[in-house]
């Protein structure tokens, strides 16, 4: 069933679930019809006999007694149907009519040959005679002087339940295709919304922005609607993220790159060794700033596609704090900054990917950096709380207005008063840190009058 398409398996599964709840009801209705019609017959049989024993009784047939015995005639179905008369049905019925000796007093002619019953309690029995097997009751009333003896045919019965079997059976065998088809019909009218979303998703024009709709819509196909919407609309995104990303390192990477050639042309072009030297020294720049550029871009595209995800637990933010102020001691000692580091609770712990939380913690400390004039602070603050973990980087630079702290967090965004090669990027790999995370990012006034105050709120995972 598993090549089949959802609706063949909707057919098959309503047919098959027919088929077992209607087969074995059917079956049991016979089967209950059947003994119905048994103990109906076997009463009609018991019924007949004490009429008979009625008439003896109060017809005057006791005068039969101890007379030749009397036989009355049947006619055979094939002389019915020789002789045009309409089928009465009288030889596959009978009986017997004995006294207390055994001797047949009265009977028909078809069971006339069958000898006395051998009981003297009223009593059902099967006998057999020629071809054919008989029901019959046997009557023994002591109060009389006779026993009475009523028999059917079982052909006979045979041909009433085979009428049940087809008037159970045939709809059963006729109505299960039918409902095959009826259902094939209503679970393809039941689908026709996905075959009309799937229809609207390849109509769809690539890059499109415009949620898909269908009229009159199913309840139960809404919520997949709404799903696939938000989820083409993150697709679209992801898309023009990394488009737009292309063209950022794309564009990023040309100025490096055209130094570095100038450099080159410049060495090549002159016999001087001075000049020789200073256009490698320049080419030399050049390339390791273009190596930052790239390094900076790729730690970008790692938090872009998600890298990460499969690197959560359990992180001490005071132990990554230490190592990337370890990491950035060169670069502390070259800018002339003071950094400090304050822990303000015995452990800062949160649950997330360690890499990205590095790269958040870097890339502050490094923006604050290049903002803060030589002589100047950079203070880093962790702390954590009964719902949320804190992280404070406050400078005393020149800050950032408030009317334009909305659009640092934009890629290759830089402010005039940054110093040193920057390339914009550090606060976006800050932002999808924290995206990574459901922190939230504040930019705030700096308690040292002068400067910007950042803090990063990263939630606590639930114990």
């Amino acid at each position: 069933m598993k090549f089949l398409s959802l609706r063949a398996r909707l057919r098959w599964l309503i047919v098959a679930m027919l088929a077992v709840v209607l087969l074995p009801l059917g079956a049991y209705s016979l089967r209950r019809t059947t003994s119905e019609m048994d103990e109906l017959s076997d009463g009609r049989l018991a019924e007949a006999a004490r009429t008979i024993g009625a008439l003896v009784h109060h017809a005057g047939l006791r005068a039969l007694l101890g007379q030749d015995s009397v036989q009355v005639p049947v006619l055979k179905k094939s002389v019915l149907k020789l002789t045009g008369q309409t089928r009465t049905y009288e030889s596959e019925v009978g009986f017997q009519v004995f006294d207390r000796q055994g001797r047949i007093i009265l009977a028909t002619v078809n069971l006339a040959p069958l000898p006395p019953p051998k009981t003297d309690r009223s009593d059902y029995q099967d006998l057999r005679k020629g071809s054919h097997t008989w029901r019959a009751f046997t009557l023994v009333d002591p109060s009389s002087d006779v026993v009475i003896r009523v028999a059917e045919r079982y052909d006979s019965r045979q041909e009433i339940i085979h009428t049940l079997w087809l008037d159970h059976g045939l709809p059963l065998l006729l109505g299960l295709p039918l409902l095959a088809v009826l259902v094939s019909w209503a679970v393809r009218r039941g689908l026709l919304p996905l075959a009309t979303l799937a229809s609207a998703l390849s109509a769809r024009e690539p890059g499109s922005r415009e949620p898909v709709r269908l009229d009159d819509a199913p309840l139960e196909l809404q919520p997949v609607l709404s799903a696939l919407n938000q989820q083409l609309e993150r697709q679209e995104d992801a898309i023009e993220r990394e488009r737009r990303f292309s063209a950022d390192v794309a564009h990023e990477l040309r100025t490096p790159l055209a130094s570095i050639m100038i450099n080159l042309e410049s060495a090549m072009a002159t016999a001087d060794p001075a000049e020789v030297h200073d256009s490698l020294a320049g080419a030399q720049h050049s390339v390791g700033a273009l190596a930052h550029r790239i390094e900076q871009l790729l730690a970008l595209a790692k938090l872009e596609a998600g890298v990460a995800s499969n690197q959560r637990g359990t992180v001490d933010l005071a132990e990554v704090a230490g190592e990337v102020i370890e990491e950035l001691v060169s670069v502390i000692a070259d800018s002339g900054v003071e950094l400090g580091f304050t822990q303000l609770s015995e452990r800062v712990v949160v649950q997330g990917y360690e890499a990205a939380l590095a790269a958040l913690l870097r890339n502050l400390l490094e923006n604050a950096l290049r903002h803060v004039p030589a002589g100047g602070q950079v203070q880093l603050t962790i702390e954590q709380g009964e719902q949320e973990a804190t992280l404070d980087v406050i400078d005393d630079g020149p800050g950032i207005p408030p009317e334009h702290r909305a659009a640092v967090f934009a890629r290759f965004h830089r402010e005039r008063s940054s110093r040193g090669e920057g390339y914009g990027l550090g606060l976006s790999i800050v932002q999808r840190a924290a995206e990574l995370h459901k922190a939230s990012i504040e930019l705030l006034d700096s308690p040292f009058g002068s400067g910007l105050r950042v803090r990063v709120a990263i939630p606590l995972s639930p114990v």
